[in-house]
């Protein structure tokens, strides 16, 4: 790790994974990607500062499960849900610190940025 503020993405899309990685890391944040298969998390072996998720995940894992999984692993990490749905669902709303429609990337980056532990940046000594 090379300093940056660490953002776990929980996905059971590889794909989206990819996406939100790279949308994370053009705002200067590290991208932790962890993929949900069938019942389980294969959470990266890294501190996370803020998480990511997917609200619909497998048939054999809900977001609530997914979010008490992330809960027990990093504690400290407020929860940001990513869902297509217009609203965050009460299911969930007891886990999350925010909410984020899908095919926001602005406002994903601008919600990153909310919580205390933001992008770490280099001073510009050049100026």
């Amino acid at each position: 790790m090379d300093g940056k503020t660490s953002v776990l993405i929980i996905d059971d899309d590889p794909a989206h994974l990819r996406i939100y990685g790279w949308i994370v890391a053009a705002a200067g944040y590290e991208a932790l990607p962890a993929l949900v298969t069938a019942n389980r998390i294969d959470f990266p072996d890294a501190r996370a500062h803020v998480i990511v998720m997917d609200y619909r995940l497998t048939p054999q894992l809900t977001a609530v499960q997914a979010a008490e999984m992330a809960r027990i692993r990093y504690p400290d990490a407020p929860i940001i849900v990513l869902s297509d749905v217009y609203d965050l669902p009460s299911d969930i709303a007891p886990y999350a610190q925010a909410f984020v429609r899908k095919g926001e990337p602005a406002k994903l980056v601008d919600t990153l940025g909310k919580f205390p532990n933001g992008p770490t940046t280099e001073p510009d000594i050049a100026a």
